[in-house]
């Protein structure tokens, strides 16, 4: 069981992806912005964060470039979770620090797949670039 935070400022949303990885067994801590994650994995780190993009107060990639540039933070893992699904935008995720990327709306167990593999060290397979 893993420490998971979540960070999603669509209320919806967020208790979704809280409530599917709970079901996967993870512990699951949520917030719904981009200065509350600073804040929370301050406090305590998680294992794993899944992190939109588009966020109020700090936004996405610079929470992760943050987290990642820092020797305390830089473990880890970061999914991000968003709603642009360009190829432009994964490389824009990956080149800022995140060890994956899903646009949504992602599949559940896509998601928990996707959670299980980071987790465990292994690289999530490289999608096709179509766009």
């Amino acid at each position: 069981m893993a420490d998971i935070l979540v960070v999603e400022d669509d209320e919806a949303n967020r208790e979704f992806i809280r409530f599917v990885l709970q079901q996967a067994g993870h512990r699951v801590r949520t917030v719904c912005d981009g200065q509350k994650a600073l804040d929370a994995v301050a406090v305590q780190a998680p294992d794993l964060i899944v992190l939109d993009v588009m966020l109020p107060e700090v936004h996405g990639y610079e929470v992760c470039h943050r987290l990642k540039q820092s020797d305390k933070t830089a473990g880890i893992k970061i999914l991000i979770l968003s709603a642009k699904t360009f190829s432009a935008d994964r490389h824009q995720a990956l080149g800022v620090g995140a060890d994956d990327f899903l646009s949504k709306p992602a599949d559940p167990k896509v998601l928990v797949e996707r959670v299980r593999l980071l987790l465990n060290g292994t690289s999530p397979p490289v999608p096709p670039t179509a766009n």
